[in-house]
């Protein structure tokens, strides 16, 4: 036998032990993703499917999509195949909210989405989110389904407690719901609305947030942004105490930090945004949703020029989304990730652990 038929056998063998050893998990997804489906149909949710490849990805600066072409068999002006650029959608979100304008009202989707530069233990390229749509309803609604939707997860799974790397918690304990203000001044010392101006277009302080993080022993350094500096003191100080012992619901974003969520009533400095973290790992992120055109293409602008000033590239708008938003009513929308849900549910310590049939990439770092 030569070295390549070697190869190729051995790469065969470690292929079929590793999904030997993935398959009680596996079984464990298929039990969770049919419990939520009848959930959603209980409820009186219609599951839609809606195309991955759209001409805007999705305008946030940081997350990137996968690019590719349709050609239809048409000729440009220089005679080459004309090509339509397209990509890989990093959220249905845009195509859920189309379905809300033309007047849906309660819809879920198990969708396959795609998000480039993501290799880690917590993030695949390739990934399932549960995103759903309440129309005419407030967000908090959809803090309600969360709570229900980890104890469904966890009985489905035969789980009396979720888990990863050495930290629990209780999925039938009611949910801890802990303001991002207050998560600031208890885990790092800083008020952060002293850093919020009430002009919608006027920019944060970012000197008084970049003092603030350093006190609290963040490094930071000159190009960073009062985003930067936010993300910098969210994932190093606030995240990783989130979600021990009971889940946690992180309620009301900055507004600058919700570019698809309507102002707070309450404060216009802050977004009708949260995000639910178990045993220190995000599971959801839910928006009471915004509808003002005019202030979403604000937004996704910043979101692009940020990109551009980032990573050298932007995304286009989408458009139809923008002209649709005005039929829209008061809505509130979520992503869930499936493969996080079943990981915490079954002890997974990596996703490729609850994937059917991983992306073959090279191993990942922690």
């Amino acid at each position: 036998m030569g070295e390549t038929d070697f190869i190729a056998g051995d790469s065969a063998f470690f292929a079929v032990d590793a999904h030997r050893r993935r398959r009680p998990r596996l079984l464990a997804r298929q039990r969770v993703t049919a419990r939520l489906r009848a959930f959603f149909a209980a409820h009186g949710f219609i599951e839609v499917e809606t195309p991955a490849l759209q001409t805007s990805p999705g305008n946030e600066a940081h997350l990137h999509a996968f690019a590719t072409h349709f050609i239809d068999g048409g000729l440009s002006a220089d005679g080459d195949p004309a090509r339509l650029p397209l990509y890989l959608h990093t959220s249905p979100e845009f195509a859920c909210k189309k379905l809300i304008a033309a007047g849906e009202t309660r819809i879920v989707n198990f969708a396959r989405v795609y998000r480039n530069r993501e290799r880690s233990a917590l993030h695949h390229p390739e990934f399932t989110l549960v995103e759903w749509y309440r129309a005419g309803e407030p967000y908090e609604a959809l803090m309600a389904d969360c709570a229900a939707i980890l104890r469904a997860a966890a009985e489905t799974a035969g789980a009396t407690r979720l888990r990863f790397r050495g930290v629990e918690a209780d999925p039938f304990a009611e949910p801890q719901r802990l303001s991002v203000t207050d998560a600031f001044r208890h885990y790092a010392g800083i008020d952060l609305l002293a850093t919020l101006p009430r002009d919608p277009l006027a920019l944060p302080d970012r000197d008084a947030l970049a003092a603030g993080a350093s006190a609290a022993g963040v490094r930071i350094v000159a190009d960073d942004t009062w985003s930067d500096i936010f993300s910098h003191v969210l994932n190093q100080k606030i995240e990783p105490h989130l979600g021990h012992g009971r889940a946690t619901i992180l309620d009301a974003y900055p507004a600058v930090e919700a570019a698809l969520a309507r102002r707070s009533p309450a404060d216009p400095r802050l977004s009708e945004r949260f995000e639910l973290f178990v045993c220190g790992v995000e599971l959801a992120n839910g928006f009471g949703e915004l509808t003002d055109p005019v202030e979403q293409r604000r937004r996704f602008m910043l979101e692009m020029d940020e990109k551009q000033r980032v990573y050298g590239e932007r995304y286009p708008l989408d458009e139809a989304l923008l002209a649709l938003l005005p039929a829209m009513p008061p809505t509130s929308g979520i992503a869930l990730g499936l493969d996080r849900l079943v990981m915490l549910a079954t002890d997974a310590a990596r996703i490729e652990d609850v994937l059917w049939s991983p992306v073959p990439l090279p191993a990942a770092s922690a």
